[in-house]
């Protein structure tokens, strides 16, 4: 990560997935924002994806330059189905519970 901010010079695309990935929600969200924070003054343009909901609170301390956005799905015969659709704002609802479900890891919704 360090060296990915210290290359941040105009042009630069980064694509980031679940950055930091292992790390607990507090401290993600800390070195995540920083590291965003960097290469967004920096000039560079890109995506950071997560399921962390604390890391896309990040987004309202980085200011109109950053914005969430998500994929809607829906669960099809246990099968989890996308439209590929980007749609502005955080996802609505959890697709894990219903997955879960869905092979039998859980009871069904009573």
């Amino acid at each position: 990560m360090r060296d990915l901010a210290r290359a941040a010079a105009p042009p630069l695309l980064f694509l980031l997935d679940e950055i930091f990935h292992g790390t607990n929600s507090h401290d993600r969200k800390i070195g995540a924002e920083a590291v965003l924070r960097a290469l967004i003054e920096e000039g560079a343009i890109g995506l950071c994806t997560t399921h962390d909901l604390a890391l896309a609170e990040a987004v309202a301390d980085l200011g109109p330059r950053a914005c969430n956005v998500h994929f809607a799905d829906e669960v099809v015969e246990g099968n989890l189905v996308f439209d590929y659709r980007m749609r502005p704002g955080l996802v609505g609802r959890s697709n894990a519970i219903a997955l879960m479900r869905a092979i039998g890891l859980l009871p069904a919704s009573g």
